[in-house]
């Protein structure tokens, strides 16, 4: 044939003839499959049978003349434009004998799959899916496109939409010569995901550019859906070292909305928006076998291009097999230069009006301008703040002169995130009712620092901090980190250091979980209560939508507290991550759901039942157990071996032995591939039973806020002795050389390093920390930098390590 190859026929080295999209289905057909990449089949139209339309027609000119005087940044030009020469192609004849192929190549189709096939018809651009720029969704994609006659018009209306007004404007934005970029055509069997699901999945962190995870989002029907916004779908990240090594390392499962699905019309051709069922909604799309499935195709598609993808994914409803459907370069982060990162701070606090989810880690600040439908994107202003339900690739022109963007449906690989990435521009997506809120508000601030989006009233302070990692010393000292969130371990695991010396379960708990261990663990007991208790029946209520899409609520709790340490211990792997043990007070436990139930009223919390105390006393045991089968998930089945843990508020050595014993009941054994336990040093008998406290644990970790406090003996949530707290008192001092010194002389030497704030705070303290050879230093991260290099600098003066 001329005009028609199979996919079996082309590869990457075939982008001129068949356009990125089609050269790369036929490059994992041909080199894929026999690993196990299931790509469905099907034909493509070449970029010559579009220049055969084109130039039979003879109307090449008359689109040259239409674009010789246009002003992409004129919508109302532009659109005249776009449709003028639209009309032109699409009302072109097609040749007899290119009809005859695709008549004869779709014949083909059915003999294999049946009559009337249902295909998928997608444009495919010679100048698309390359390393440095997407040009995603430039062009139109015909879903469910069934018989030879609507065949051969969808192929006219994909040849026609290579002049979109999105295309066209991309194009010169992107300096591509219109009429030097041509139109192949794919004609791809349907895997039938409106019986399933489908969606997008990376195969790196596209918020961070982390390149060891693979990023995967999806929703119930069609993928459109997903690439398009439409729908606030599920997302699952697994890291990938420890995939490759035969592992289950899922990090991260986050239950979308989902609540429409793109499904087949009937029995005819074209496609229908459908309402999904509550309990639907409440349900993965994807069982985690099968998350892993599509983790190991990510990582050996990029083994295979070796560059970072992007890829299309579906699940047909009828076989209940995967496929993929697409894959193309990934053109953000892949093509950024990591030798610094420039970190954005919220200079004030403002009333917060609407949030969602972030893309990138970026502010933005202007007028707000809420606009519904691409036909208003005239009313635009550049540097305004575009609010709005969701994006297309119409939407191009305006998205690239916003100040930042904020819709209310859409997942992180939807039009929306996947343009503001590629363009810079701060981004929050599926805020729900975002277009509500800020209507009649004239002023935001768009906040995407801190890994959740967030749309503040009025134009607050903002600074950036550019961090350059060039030349920066590597002292003896370990300069490790204080992690807080998992959201940002992504992002945070790439600025130098030597791992986290304090990464918070309680904060896990509180975002990740927020219910009461005890409330699930007995969970049963109490929807019985329920029914004659108006108060418990709330927490019931409460525990349901938190833990939706899971029967069993234990197991909500351990894997969600697991994946939180996991995606910590995977940001900063193979370095150390020391995991420290809950810390709440009683108080603070309290607060969380069902948490009045279980705790006593003190009236000093910060000094009564909180830390190792809690561990193994009968009352609260049950749910300490479920704290270690969560890190037990994560070494064994995970394999992030390098997360340790370490035990808060320990008062006496024997105490420590009774925490030891209990975490062994429960699985983690000391030891026990390389699991080491440390101990914070916060409590005055820590620094004066070190000795003691050296012979249960693997190591110290000094707390200098509480150590502090106990020292001189005051509450440091108290207003009226804060003036009096400070770290650099020279009693703290002693203590703290006083505990190094015995740690290494300790037989076997113990490792020690603090965690407290007093080296973010006081590069002084930093310093004497340095003179006292303590070994590592675990700070917050707007302090790594710095204090790497004063560190390096004592270490110089004191001839440390030389």
């Amino acid at each position: 044939m001329k005009f028609v190859k199979l996919f079996e026929e082309v590869g990457t080295g075939d982008v001129a003839l068949v356009g990125g999209k089609n050269a790369s289905l036929g490059e994992m057909i041909r080199n894929l499959r026999e690993k196990g990449v299931s790509v469905p089949s099907g034909f493509a139209i070449t970029a010559d049978a579009y220049k055969y339309v084109i130039e039979k027609a003879g109307i090449r000119e008359k689109i040259r003349d239409t674009l010789a005087d246009l002003d992409t940044h004129d919508m109302e030009n532009l659109a005249m434009r776009g449709s003028k020469i639209r009309e032109m192609v699409r009302n072109a004849p097609c040749p007899e004998d290119l009809k005859e192929e695709i008549r004869s190549a779709y014949r083909a189709m059915e003999r294999r799959y049946g009559e009337n096939v249902d295909v998928a018809v997608r444009s495919s651009a010679t100048a698309e899916d390359l390393p440095t720029a997407s040009f995603a969704g430039q062009q139109e994609t015909y879903l469910n496109v069934r018989g030879e006659e609507e065949l051969l018009v969808k192929v006219m209306e994909c040849f026609a939409s290579l002049f979109t007004n999105r295309a066209i404007s991309y194009r010169v934005d992107k300096g591509f010569d219109h009429l030097n970029v041509y139109l192949s055509v794919g004609v791809q069997k349907m895997v039938r995901s409106d019986l399933s699901s489908a969606g997008v999945l990376f195969s790196i962190d596209t918020e961070s550019g982390f390149k060891d995870a693979v990023y995967i989002t999806g929703a119930y029907g069609l993928g459109e859906n997903v690439v398009q916004g439409t729908v606030n779908p599920d997302q699952f990240y697994v890291f990938k070292p420890r995939l490759k090594e035969g592992f289950r390392p899922i990090v991260e499962k986050r239950l979308g909305s989902k609540k429409k699905k793109l499904i087949y019309k009937g029995t005819e051709a074209g496609t229908e928006q459908k309402d999904v069922k509550k309990e639907e909604q409440r349900r993965f799309v994807l069982s985690d076998d099968e998350v892993l499935a599509l983790a190991k195709w990510a990582c050996i598609i990029e083994d295979h291009y070796g560059m970072p993808m992007d890829i299309e994914w579906a699940k047909d409803g009828i076989t209940n097999e995967l496929f993929i459907v697409q894959a193309r370069p990934e053109t953000v982060h892949s093509q950024k230069d990591f030798a610094g990162i420039e970190t954005y701070v919220l200079g004030e606090e403002g009333k917060l009006l609407v949030q969602g989810e972030a893309v990138g880690h970026k502010i933005g600040v202007g007028e707000v301008n809420v606009i519904e439908s691409p036909s208003d994107i005239q009313k635009f202003k550049p540097g305004q703040v575009l609010v709005t339900t969701m994006t297309d690739p119409d939407w191009e022109p305006i998205m690239k002169v916003a100040g930042a963007i904020v819709t209310n449906r859409g997942g992180r690989t939807c039009h929306a995130a996947i343009i503001s990435r590629e363009l810079g521009i701060p981004c929050v997506i599926g805020t729900d009712n975002g277009t509500e809120v800020l209507k009649g508000v004239k002023e935001v601030t768009v906040d995407c620092s801190e890994g959740m989006g967030r749309i503040y009233e009025g134009k607050l302070k903002y600074r950036v901090d550019k961090i350059v990692f060039d030349d920066l010393p590597r002292p003896c000292t370990l300069i490790m980190m204080n992690a807080g969130v998992p959201e940002n371990a992504f992002v945070q695991g790439q600025i130098p250091n030597d791992g986290v010396g304090l990464a918070r379960e309680e904060f896990i708990i509180n975002s990740y979980i927020g219910i009461h261990p005890l409330a699930l663990i007995e969970y049963e007991q109490l929807r019985k209560r329920a029914e004659e208790d108006e108060k418990i029946a709330s927490v019931i209520k409460e525990i349901d939508e938190r833990s939706a899409s899971y029967a069993d609520k234990v197991q909500f709790f351990i894997d969600n507290l697991a994946m939180g340490i996991g995606k910590i211990g995977a940001g900063f792997y193979p370095n150390d991550v020391i995991v420290r043990l809950s810390d709440f007070k009683t108080n603070e436990y309290a607060n969380l759901i069902g948490g009045h139930l279980y705790e006593p009223e003190e009236s000093n919390p910060m000094l009564g039942w909180r830390g190792a105390s809690r561990y193994y006393d009968e009352k609260f045991k049950p749910a300490f157990g479920l704290e270690c089968k969560a890190i037990k998930k994560v070494r064994e089945e995970m394999g992030l071996t390098n997360v340790k843990v370490m035990v808060p508020f320990c008062r006496t050595p024997e105490e420590g032995r009774k925490v030891i014993k209990t975490m062994e009941e429960f699985g983690l054994k000391q030891g026990e591939e390389g699991l080491e336990v440390y101990v914070m040093c916060e409590i005055p008998s820590n620094v004066i039973l070190a000795d003691e406290f050296a012979d249960v644990f693997d190591g110290f970790s000094i707390g200098s806020n509480d150590l502090t406090q106990l020292t001189l003996g005051l509450d440091r949530d108290s207003d009226l002795v804060a003036h009096l707290f400070d770290e650099r008192n020279e009693a703290v001092k002693r203590l703290v050389k006083h505990v190094i010194d015995a740690a290494h002389k300790h037989e076997p030497r113990r490792k020690i390093g603090i965690c407290g704030q007093a080296p973010s705070d006081f590069p002084e303290f930093a310093e004497f920390l340095v003179e006292c050879g303590i070994d590592s230093i675990s700070l917050n991260p707007d302090a790594i930098i710095s204090t790497r290099l004063n560190v390096a600098e004592v270490e110089k003066r004191i001839g440390k390590c030389i």
